[in-house]
């Protein structure tokens, strides 16, 4: 079971909360690495922020570069109406950079490659987009699906197109952040039980392990780097997704 690479994602209950019906309820290993998440940017936001100095120490520092770098990345995409989303993105972007670091520590859970959980969190951005898209523009939203220009004799299948491909945002959104925290962390797992399982067989075993091993290091740098890519592939498209609903003409 330590040599499975598969066990790291499996769900762990810790002890039951109650039920409804039917269906009971648990708190699990996943609800403890979100808790601890929401808790590590909490924490750290309210210890940079809280004394407010006009020449920031480092970690004010850090939570006004990470301030300018989403706002940046909103104005950059949807303007700066886009601001007004601006708690949103950025607690997206906390939280999944968070729960990707978070689960590159030993034994942790990362909350991100469960499937269930980057789905809710990519529904959550459609569901904004389509309610404050309706909100502002009524039907005038609809017409994100019918792009100006086109020939009448080939818009019900270009808007066609455009509805399935804004139906699959969310799946795609989801399964990006999934796919690539799963993989990468069964590549890690998978190449550090190499290390291990050589080492076990004496001084030829120990030789052997030394490529697995550097292979392990070059994979765990990657690993951080790719966890902080998806949350920002997720923070840009979002974003790009939030700009439909303020300006959904082509």
């Amino acid at each position: 079971m330590a040599n499975d690479p598969i066990h790291q994602f499996q769900i762990q209950e810790f002890f039951p909360i109650g039920t409804l019906g039917n269906t009971e309820f648990h708190f699990t290993n996943s609800a403890f690495a979100m808790g601890a998440t929401v808790a590590i940017i909490a924490g750290f936001l309210y210890v940079a922020t809280s004394k407010n100095s006009l020449i920031p120490g480092r970690l004010q520092s850090v939570a006004e570069l990470s301030y300018e770098f989403v706002a940046n990345t909103l104005r950059s995409s949807a303007g700066k109406e886009g601001m007004r989303f601006f708690p949103l993105v950025f607690s997206l972007f906390s939280f999944i950079l968070v729960a990707n670091f978070f689960g590159m520590f030993p034994y942790f859970m990362t909350a991100t490659s469960q499937i269930i959980v980057t789905f809710l969190l990519s529904m959550t951005v459609m569901l904004t987009v389509v309610g404050y898209g309706f909100y502002r523009h009524g039907f005038g939203f609809l017409g994100l699906f019918v792009p100006h220009g086109v020939p009448a004799a080939v818009l019900p299948l270009v808007t066609t197109i455009e509805v399935i491909s804004f139906l699959s945002r969310p799946i795609s959104l989801s399964v990006r952040l999934f796919g690539n925290m799963l993989a990468g962390h069964i590549t890690l797992k998978v190449f550090a039980g190499f290390v291990a399982s050589m080492a076990g067989l004496g001084a030829i075993g120990v030789g052997g392990a030394i490529l697995p091993l550097v292979m392990t290091v070059g994979i765990t740098a990657l690993e951080f780097l790719v966890a902080f890519l998806q949350a920002y592939i997720f923070t840009v498209l979002t974003c790009m997704y939030l700009n439909d609903a303020l300006h959904p003409g082509h």
